[in-house]
């Protein structure tokens, strides 16, 4: 667990673009450069002045020297309170100090103007340490000064890196705590936006003060005492049966009230809701009403460990800000999307060949579930069932083994609970493979929405493949298997390659 932050001060904890751009202004003025945008002038926010003079407006060196003197010049007495601390920082300095952290200031603006803007807003006495850049031009550099308010804050002992974050709104931030090898938080609600933080490898990134506040405390909570693992299995098994038991028995309520209902109707009704033999007797129901009883059964299945796992989702949608604050670009969903085609046509290829789909548990399977009304079997097999285990086994199951055993541990045990569920060797296989992607997906991009939408887009897929004609009539052969597997195990290394941040 962290205990030791070192915040930045501009754009961080305060917003001093008013001060810092009119006393740039006033410098550029004295060069005989007059600047009347101060919005142009957001990149001096950050950085060491005389730099920012050198890079932005071609000065050299003892030109720049000369700026930086003017700028003081007008800020010292004026722009140093043209600043306003950001909404909610106060609160949340209050709350982490009460929680026995330790807090420093680590600024590139000089030292004893750091301390008269915390001493302005009331803000000096949180910090434990007040470091900044030095008047005569030296410790300017961020990693020069978070060695030194590392050296104040374990007061000359050995620094216990585990334990720090650097948050900052620029590069230099997290470039500085890259090279004093502690982790930093890049923060976009100041200067610095996604992509530079991005680039700049910040550990992780916020977008507020409350999401900062949320991500700084919830730390807290992993030391608090936790579920037992005996309790985390009576967990699962409870939500396990339970989804069985309701499945199950909203099946068989609802094959009697049908039963009960269509004793009166017309033959033309009953065509449609049953198969009858040669001599005209009731077989069975008709495929539609199997879908529909299906889709009911499962439903009910559902509502009933709805609230479990609610419970679970919501707390994992809050743990998920640890790994996943960086917003993921649209082409990791296409890998994402890409990976599981690839799979579903590489393994279902691969089962037909080996002639597993052949088996007759598996026949039995496919039968039910074919030769109904197409809008039917897409709602019941492409939705509802989807979405039903879903909740179950990445939204209950497998949240709860991930608190419990090792996470790549975890994905395997609830991909291959979700392959046995399904009672066959062929179903068993494909789930278990699909079980590990629909997992992998929840973990990379911290959203339960992932694995239900990308369960719900492969069952659909394959049912209308399926209900266009029979397996054996479709191209399948060794090189468009192999392709197809090689295509999606390739997109999940091209997802992992792009991971920057993985829990």
């Amino acid at each position: 667990m962290k205990q030791y932050l070192l915040f930045d001060l501009d754009g961080t904890l305060t917003d001093p673009k008013v001060g810092i751009t009119t006393c740039v202004q006033y410098a550029l003025d004295s060069m005989g450069i007059h600047e009347t945008d101060l919005d142009k002038l957001e990149p001096f926010i950050g950085p060491p002045l005389k730099d920012s003079f050198m890079q932005f407006y071609g000065l050299d060196e003892a030109q720049a020297d000369a700026a930086v003197e003017k700028y003081r010049e007008r800020f010292k007495d004026i722009g140093l309170f043209e600043n306003e601390v950001y909404r909610g920082i106060p609160k949340m300095l209050k709350t982490l100090k009460a929680k026995g952290l330790h807090l420093a200031v680590a600024s590139s603006k000089p030292t004893v103007f750091v301390e008269r803007i915390l001493q302005h807003f009331h803000m000096d006495g949180y910090f434990e340490a007040i470091v900044g850049s030095e008047l005569d031009g030296t410790r300017v550099n961020k990693e020069e000064v978070i060695q030194e308010a590392l050296h104040r804050l374990f007061r000359g002992q050995n620094v216990d890196r585990d334990k720090i974050y650097m948050i900052g709104d620029r590069k230099f931030d997290a470039e500085g705590a890259r090279k004093m090898g502690i982790e930093s938080i890049g923060v976009t609600y100041g200067y610095g936006d996604m992509e530079e933080l991005m680039e700049a490898h910040a550990d992780y990134i916020v977008r507020s003060v409350k999401e900062l506040q949320d991500f700084l405390l919830r730390e807290q909570e992993y030391d608090k005492p936790r579920m037992a693992p005996t309790q985390r299995v009576w967990q699962m098994v409870y939500a396990f049966v339970l989804f069985l038991v309701v499945r199950t028995l909203s099946m068989y309520v609802i094959t009697f009230l049908v039963q009960a209902v269509t004793g009166g109707m017309s033959a033309g009704a009953l065509d449609w809701i049953y198969v009858k033999n040669a001599s005209g007797e009731i077989v069975s129901f008709s495929k539609n009403v199997q879908m529909i009883v299906t889709a009911l059964g499962y439903a009910a299945g559902a509502f009933a460990i709805l609230p479990t796992a609610h419970m679970m989702i919501t707390r994992t949608a809050k743990d998920a800000v640890l790994s996943h604050l960086r917003w993921e670009p649209w082409g990791n969903y296409g890998a994402l999307l890409a990976a599981a085609l690839g799979l579903q046509l590489g393994v279902t290829g691969l089962l037909n060949l080996l002639g597993l789909t052949a088996a007759e548990s598996y026949q039995r399977v496919a039968e039910a579930q074919f030769g109904g009304l197409l809008i039917l079997g897409v709602l019941c097999y492409g939705i509802v069932t989807p979405l039903a285990e879903e909740l179950l086994f990445r939204g209950i199951l497998y949240n709860a083994l991930k608190r419990f055993v090792d996470i790549r541990l975890a994905w395997v045990l609830s991909a291959f609970l979700f392959g046995a569920y399904h009672g066959n060797t062929v179903q068993g296989v494909y789930g278990f493979i699909m079980g590990l992607l629909f997992a992998y997906g929840y973990d990379y991009f911290g959203s339960f929405k992932v694995p239900v939408l990308l369960h719900m887009l492969v069952n659909t897929l394959a049912y209308l493949i399926s209900g266009f004609g029979e397996a054996g009539s479709l191209p399948i052969n060794w090189i468009l298997t192999l392709v197809a597997l090689v295509f999606g195990i390739g997109a999940v290394l091209y997802l992992k390659k792009q991971k920057t941040v993985m829990q």
